[in-house]
């Protein structure tokens, strides 16, 4: 809540200027500020028509994407990843819009505390299951006062091949906790809601990963077959 007006509604319904531009990472991502109804509130904004198109993602989808991981954090119970919905009337059209966290940018996966590593075995299930194809290190983050674990950066999830690319092999071969394992067994029930952001195809296969999981209840180790790390790591 912000001023008792929920972050969702400032996020859906809010007036959008924007700010800057990030300049690291290939597509086209601006910061905003969102004014509603005497609020504002900082957002990222990733337009549809600022994704480079990719040879194994289907063009104009990435915006889509970011919306399904929130969508399939928020049902997991996970609530790793910050809110995400999608604008049809930004400045440059059709995106995905994100609730900005604050966090210390200098601290990253790469210099983690120990205690701080231990604390991502959510992130790296969640990656498991979406089929994230880009988890740098960059990506995962700790909102400044709170300490609250964040994952961002999931426009390239969801594919139906294995595209699982991550600098988190922490806990390759470990048992995945039951407090995060009984969700996936609901992962179909999510399924309609899932249906205006990804292919049919893309969702049989996220159900199918889950109901892997499930049998394996283990964190893989990193495969030794293929590229499994992205590119840059940071």
């Amino acid at each position: 809540m912000t001023d008792k007006i929920p972050l969702q509604t400032i996020l859906q319904h809010g007036d959008l200027e924007l700010k800057g531009q990030f300049m690291l990472g290939s597509n086209y991502t601006f910061l905003v500020d969102v004014h509603y109804q005497g609020t504002t509130l900082p957002a990222v904004y990733k337009p549809t028509r600022g994704e480079q198109p990719l040879w194994d993602f289907e063009e104009n989808t990435l915006a889509l994407r970011e919306v399904a991981a929130y969508l399939v954090s928020e049902s997991l119970g996970f609530h790793i990843v910050p809110f995400t919905t999608l604008r049809e009337d930004g400045p440059y059209g059709a995106g995905s819009l994100q609730q900005f966290i604050e966090y210390d940018p200098e601290y990253h996966y790469f210099n983690f505390t120990s205690e701080d590593r231990e604390r991502l075995r959510p992130v790296v299930l969640f990656d498991l299951l979406v089929n994230n194809a880009d988890r740098k290190g960059s990506h995962v983050l700790f909102e400044t006062g709170t300490h609250k674990l964040y994952a961002i950066d999931h426009g390239i999830c969801f594919h139906e091949e294995e595209k699982l690319r991550t600098v988190l092999w922490d806990f390759g071969g470990q048992t995945i906790p039951n407090d995060l394992l009984t969700p996936l067994s609901k992962i179909t029930d999510l399924a309609p809601y899932l249906e205006p952001y990804l292919a049919s195809y893309e969702i049989e296969a996220l159900c199918a990963r889950a109901e892997s999981i499930l049998q394996k209840q283990l964190f893989p180790r990193q495969p030794r077959d293929r590229r499994a790390m992205p590119w840059p790591p940071l």
